[in-house]
């Protein structure tokens, strides 16, 4: 099965998605299931991954509903309170679901760099575990040196960074302390990487294929085949890249790699890490 590990859907309202600014007019619109079936139409992609796009668990539970209605939706990551002293009473009815595989928090738009180190957010990670929930680290990479101090906090978690944890890419310039710090987080082996919402993070005013291939090179020798998934970000590529572009992107970028290597990252690996 050839996954999407990573995508969303919103019911378009100004006020519940602040961070669309006006310059994203693309994204000032609705976009549901009917409409991502249409994307992977033709592309080979068989499921996907819908991950939380607002910080309720209104949206959390609107995700499961959406999942329990169309097969192709293989499992979501959603959004809980992991801060809340009352965490594991909001975790209890959620994991009931089935389709519930992980939890995610915005950590790169706390206004604390320091935020994924807070105690009482830890406290909530240290619940996952018992609900068999993989937690998604939403990151830039400024907020990479914290968050391998956090991933070794709780070795028994099941970790995947999204987005390749943001770098900053340009064409004259490579971001190395990125690089660097993906290579030490990936030693970390319960930390898994998508390779996903790539080129919005291009500050180049085109991108290419070769634009974006040092950070694959960099992300594919950190994690392995077996530890790198595939994903989308749509509906947010679509700032820069409709979805068969970026598919047939990592396409070519694997190309090079044995055909069990490739179904590793377009699907087994996240079939594998959120037992979907």
């Amino acid at each position: 099965m050839q996954v999407d590990s990573h995508h969303h859907f919103w019911k378009y309202e100004a006020a519940e998605y602040g961070w669309i600014s006006p310059e994203m007019s693309v994204l000032k619109r609705d976009f549901l299931p009917t409409y991502l079936l249409e994307e992977i139409r033709g592309t080979g992609i068989d499921g996907v991954i819908s991950v939380q796009a607002r910080q309720t668990e209104e949206e959390t539970n609107w995700l499961l509903a959406m999942a329990a209605e169309h097969e192709f939706i293989r499992g979501v990551v959603g959004w809980v309170p992991l801060a809340s002293k009352d965490i594991r009473s909001v975790l209890e009815p959620l994991a009931q679901s089935s389709w519930l595989k992980g939890v995610r928090h915005v950590v790169q738009d706390e206004p604390d760099d320091g935020f994924i180190l807070n105690a009482d957010f830890n406290r909530g990670i240290s619940e996952l575990g018992r609900f068999g929930l993989i937690y998604d680290i939403l990151i830039y990479a400024k907020h990479l040196a914290n968050s391998i101090r956090f991933v070794d906090q709780h070795p028994a978690q099941s970790f995947v960074v999204d987005h390749i944890a943001k770098p900053t890419i340009r064409s004259d310039e490579f971001h190395q302390t990125w690089a660097d710090e993906m290579r030490e987080l990936a030693r970390r082996e319960h930390v898994v990487c998508k390779f996903s919402g790539v080129v919005t993070e291009v500050r180049d005013a085109s991108w290419s294929t070769d634009s974006i291939r040092p950070y694959w090179e960099v992300a594919l020798e950190a994690f392995g085949p077996n530890r790198l998934m595939f994903g989308s970000d749509w509906p947010v590529c679509l700032l820069r890249s409709e979805y068969s572009k970026w598919v047939s992107t990592v396409r070519e970028l694997i190309s090079e790699l044995s055909p069990t290597e490739q179904a590793e990252i377009m699907g087994a690996t996240a079939c594998r890490t959120y037992e979907l």
